[in-house]
């Protein structure tokens, strides 16, 4: 049984709180018990405290997998990116170099990368992944999309990312303003763009942070 195709992995960074309630939960799992497989960063840390998770996004056609020389990375039928297999990682930190949202970690006391693979042992029998579970502001969600839908109706869901030449398309969705014209998230972009933090210091208290992300996406958009 896989993943059902109805239920998808939404990510929300302005939800995020910075709690670390998903790293723990995902440090719980069975599977990989004492090791998270999902990380926090901060946005801006010398501007902002603003933080977000970063789990797998589950790429179409991962670039992790395509740099392993040794086959140890599988994408399954239902579009899940698997960790590395531990009989065949070589621990040569392709994945972790190639990965273009810094997914992948080598643990080096077990010489095998490690990373999410959105709890396949719970999501490949209806259940939730245990970081969505526990994220008390909902950054993560796994649902439908007609839940995200009614949860956030000022947000859509957007699966592809431009990492300068390179077009991306994602499992999990990333939830963007509605009323932007986005079509993708232009990464290379947002990197060159100015700090959140200094943005929130200059604009009056009535301006929302997805007003600010919309801004931040009509500089990429003006930018191309």
């Amino acid at each position: 049984m896989g993943v059902p195709e109805k239920l998808e992995f939404f990510v929300d960074p302005n939800r995020c709180i910075g709690c670390q309630a998903c790293v723990q939960a995902c440090s719980e799992c069975d599977t990989h018990r004492g090791y998270p497989m999902i990380h926090l960063e901060y946005v801006d840390r010398a501007a902002s405290v603003q933080t977000l998770p970063v789990i797998c996004m589950h790429c179409d056609q991962p670039t992790c997998a395509e740099v392993c020389p040794a086959d140890a990375i599988k994408r399954t039928e239902d579009g899940v990116v698997q960790s590395a297999r531990k009989p065949r990682c070589i621990a040569c930190n392709n994945c972790v170099l190639a990965c273009p949202f810094g997914v992948p970690r080598m643990q080096s006391d077990l010489m095998m990368m490690m990373k999410c693979d959105m709890c396949y042992d719970r999501t490949s029998i209806g259940k939730k992944p245990m970081c969505a579970t526990v994220c008390p502001s909902q950054a993560l969600f796994y649902g439908t999309r007609e839940e995200i839908e009614l949860l956030r109706p000022r947000s859509r869901p957007i699966d592809r990312f431009q990492f300068g030449r390179q077009t991306i398309t994602t499992r999990v969705k990333m939830m963007v303003p509605r009323t932007g014209r986005v079509e993708y998230l232009d990464v290379a972009s947002a990197m060159h763009s100015e700090p959140i933090g200094n943005r929130l210091a200059a604009t009056d208290d009535s301006e929302g942070l997805d007003d600010l992300m919309f801004a931040a996406y009509e500089e990429g958009d003006a930018q191309r």
